[in-house]
């Protein structure tokens, strides 16, 4: 099964999910603002994206710069931030057979599919 961790309010992440919807495959939506990924499981999206937790942070938001922009954080910590405040991950998160992506642009999706 295909997980996606999805935000409605984000045209990217609707449009991957379509592009998800239209090749009927069974799908996982996981609103990750209500419902967060905990710290093991972000670390393990991370390992799959090939990534550092801050390169998975929404940098541009404001809640961002606003607390944290310059801060000197440890991988463990980053992940923490992420995991109490989800708004900052980047998304969406589409996850396949142990690989994962970031839907941007939504087509990257197929890379893993």
């Amino acid at each position: 099964m295909i997980k996606i961790y999805h935000n409605q309010r984000c045209s990217k992440s609707r449009c991957t999910l379509e592009i998800l919807r239209d090749r009927q495959l069974e799908i996982e939506v996981i609103d990750y603002q209500q419902n967060p990924p905990s710290a093991d499981e972000l670390a393990d999206i991370l390992k799959m994206l090939e990534l550092k937790p801050l390169e998975l942070i929404r940098k541009g938001e404001d809640f961002f710069r606003e607390n944290f922009k310059g801060k000197d954080l440890s991988d463990d910590e980053w992940i923490e931030v992420m995991v109490e405040n989800p708004k900052l991950i980047e998304r969406p998160i589409v996850i396949n057979n142990g690989r994962a992506v970031i839907g941007r642009p939504p087509e990257s999706v197929e890379e893993i599919l």
